[in-house]
């Protein structure tokens, strides 16, 4: 059984039927991707598999339990966390505070944990006591993801992880993605619009195409797909 099956998956917004029934898998410290053009639906997957959106119908099943109608909070309580692409750290709150507000389901912030964001991205412990606000649009990024990971989760959802990032930094994001998965044995499910970035770091993707499967299969394999490169990754 795979860490997060989620099947047949039908939600949208209002009236709007956006997801007519996808299907993904991830299995444990695995990084997975999800690609496609604009409005394919995958950040509304992704939202639907937190609880942020209610699944119409379908069901999505985390570490053998079914969470489908669970709201987000109470996924987060069982080790999934998710990483929005915009608004994702407290602003007006500094860099410690905000790692203190990821840590919200535990008894105490664990200086072990706070330890291991320091040594992972030592510009946050330089930083710790400026706002977030101030801070630039990667160090924002490098905040969201420790945030996310101060309750060490079993699996890490991250949409759209490059965004906003200057070109020098995308790379590194994509290697930091594969650090914290080799070193915490978390699991990673992302969407992203650099798809040969992404699809070249994870070990699975999905290519969805107006709510629906259209692609699935090895990241090297989709990477090397005559298919996948003509209609997603720009010939």
């Amino acid at each position: 059984m795979a860490l997060l099956e989620a099947r047949d998956v039908v939600s949208g917004y209002g009236d709007a039927e956006i997801l007519h029934g996808v299907d993904i898998d991830v299995e444990e410290r695995e990084i997975v991707t999800i690609i496609g053009p604009n409005g394919a639906g995958k950040s509304t997957m992704m939202k639907a598999v937190y609880g942020l959106i209610d699944c119409w119908s379908g069901t999505v099943t985390f570490a053998g339990e079914d969470i489908t109608d669970l709201r987000a909070d109470r996924v987060t309580e069982r080790g999934m966390c998710y990483v929005p692409q915009r608004e994702n750290v407290f602003p007006t709150l500094t860099v410690r505070e905000n790692l203190e507000m990821g840590a919200y389901i535990e008894d105490q912030v664990s200086a072990a944990d706070l330890e291991a964001v320091w040594e992972r991205f030592p510009i946050l412990e330089e930083r710790q006591t400026q706002k977030a606000q101030t801070m630039s649009g990667g160090q924002q990024q490098m905040l969201a993801l420790s945030s996310a990971l101060m309750i060490d989760p079993d699996l890490l959802l991250v949409d759209e992880p490059s965004a906003g990032l200057a070109p020098d930094l995308v790379g590194d994001m994509f290697d930091r993605l594969v650090t914290i998965r080799d070193e915490t044995d978390t699991a990673i499910l992302m969407v992203e619009q650099n798809a040969r970035k992404a699809l070249s770091v994870s070990d699975r993707g999905y290519v969805l195409d107006m709510g629906e499967n259209r692609f699935e299969g090895a990241g090297e394999e989709l990477l090397e797909s005559d298919d996948v490169a003509e209609l997603y990754l720009g010939g």
